[in-house]
């Protein structure tokens, strides 16, 4: 984020993360969904990861968690998945849509926010 852009607690963020199995996917999932990380997650099974780890080419399959937040968590959210993950050096990635539906923006907004 820029020095000069202003910061909106409220706005939405898709976190994205990837894990090496469903299992631990779905466990990782209805932990952000029980600690008001995330209010939904999404799993896709089937990812293929080809990248560069300590001088070798690896060839992964592996399950891609997204978890639609607001940038009020970030941090949180963020040290979380840092701390459960399996991997050494998790890819954690946030994106934040330049638009979405309202109505569903305030529902993440408030299930983020909620105290359950």
């Amino acid at each position: 984020m820029s020095e000069n852009a202003s910061f909106n607690p409220s706005k939405l963020l898709v976190v994205l993360t990837s894990l090496p199995s469903a299992e631990v996917a779905k466990s990782m999932a209805f932990a952000l969904v029980e600690k008001n990380l995330a209010a939904c997650v999404q799993l896709t099974e089937g990812i293929q990861s080809i990248y560069r780890w300590e001088g070798k080419i690896c060839e992964e399959q592996e399950v891609l968690l997204a978890a639609k937040t607001t940038a009020s968590k970030w941090v949180e959210i963020s040290s979380f998945i840092q701390r459960q993950h399996p991997y050494d050096l998790p890819e954690i990635l946030a994106f934040s849509p330049e638009q979405y539906e309202g109505q569903y923006g305030k529902w993440v907004e408030s299930e983020v926010n909620s105290k359950s």
